[in-house]
């Protein structure tokens, strides 16, 4: 607690969190597709997260939290994650001279396993969901001289998860909303306390996955609840809403959709199609939740958050079978599976 008293989340902690950010990073683009926007009637722009050289938006709450352990001669840090977190946590430690340790759910994606050790981090594969990776994490502390990085609960991470909206709002002035991917709810947390608190008129909405929807039930209830946790995309594979984040965008989105498995993998394709770009399920998910929001969205300046992009070979693969070009899907996208199998050969 009195970390959060001397660095809350604000406005002001995002602008001082520039610097450290700034120090390993440079900003990712905002690039406005015709294709989208014609697609889904309004001026769309995606902000390219998943361009940092760890493929996701998370990179930026690991330098500027590992800047302020660094500055308290913290040695050593341990957290739990299904993979992006993770690999921001031991990437910033590495930069800055800091042990760290990361516990997956076993089953893990490979991908981002490979990208945490090849971070220099220990990995530890336990348990078999995001929660119980958690429980090793809190023994393991009563035997470690470790920080305990929560992926959620820790401002530091969210302040620098900001200074990217930051980049919106200089970048477009003028835009009316955002979509952001929601599981443990870092990044709808640092677009609220951003954007809102430059233009209290930008809309902010976001998307999450039924198979794990703990964060939609408890925006819905309005109190936090756990919920099944079976999604195959890691950014949404969270089996409850977390406190820090959750009394910020309790009460600030105007919507939160909700995908189908199949709908994500849909997302994934869309995202190769219109902006020749690979992302993972939470990455292409936004677009998803836009077209279902295109009622709303309608002749708006829209930004969709890709939040990463380290999605398994296989998820590629399923994303872009040719169970997805029926005729209903064509309308949307008008790829057909001699194009779907020429890109992998």
């Amino acid at each position: 607690m009195d970390d959060i008293k001397r660095h809350p989340i604000s406005l002001t902690e995002v602008l001082r969190a520039r610097k450290a950010v700034y120090s390993r990073l440079t900003p990712s683009p905002l690039l406005e597709y015709i294709g989208l926007s014609e697609l889904i009637g309004a001026s769309v722009y995606i902000k390219h997260e998943n361009h940092h050289p760890t493929g996701s938006f998370k990179i930026r709450g690991g330098v500027n939290l590992m800047s302020h352990l660094k500055a308290r001669d913290v040695a050593g840090v341990i957290t739990f994650s299904t993979g992006n977190h993770g690999i921001s946590i031991a990437c910033a430690a590495s930069w800055f001279g800091v042990d760290s340790v990361v516990v997956v759910p076993q089953n893990n994606n490979p991908v981002k396993n490979r990208m945490i050790r090849q971070s220099g981090a220990e990995l530890i594969e336990a348990g078999g969901t995001f929660e119980e990776a958690a429980n090793v994490v809190e023994r393991l502390c009563e035997s470690r001289s470790l920080y305990y990085v929560h992926p959620a609960n820790e401002p530091h991470l969210i302040n620098g998860v900001g200074t990217g909206f930051l980049e919106v709002i200089e970048d477009l002035p003028d835009i009316d909303a955002v979509i952001v991917p929601i599981g443990a709810g870092s990044e709808a947390a640092a677009a609220i306390t951003t954007l809102k608190n430059i233009n209290s008129k930008i809309e902010i909405y976001a998307v999450q996955s039924s198979s794990s929807p703990a964060a939609y039930l408890s925006w819905k209830k309005g109190v936090i609840v756990e919920a099944p946790n079976s999604t195959f995309a890691g950014g949404f594979a969270t089996g409850i809403a977390y406190d820090l984040p959750f009394s910020i965008y309790k009460e600030n989105l105007e919507d939160l959709v909700i995908l189908s498995e199949e709908e994500i993998y849909q997302g994934i394709a869309l995202a190769g199609f219109y902006t020749h770009n690979l992302v993972e399920g939470a990455g292409g998910a936004p677009i998803m939740a836009a077209l279902k929001l295109k009622d709303k969205l309608k002749g708006k300046k829209v930004v969709l958050q890709f939040s990463g992009c380290n999605a398994s070979s296989d998820e590629i693969r399923r994303a872009y079978q040719h169970s997805y070009f029926s005729s209903g899907y064509k309308k949307i996208m008008p790829w057909t599976r001699q194009d779907c199998c020429r890109i992998w050969r």
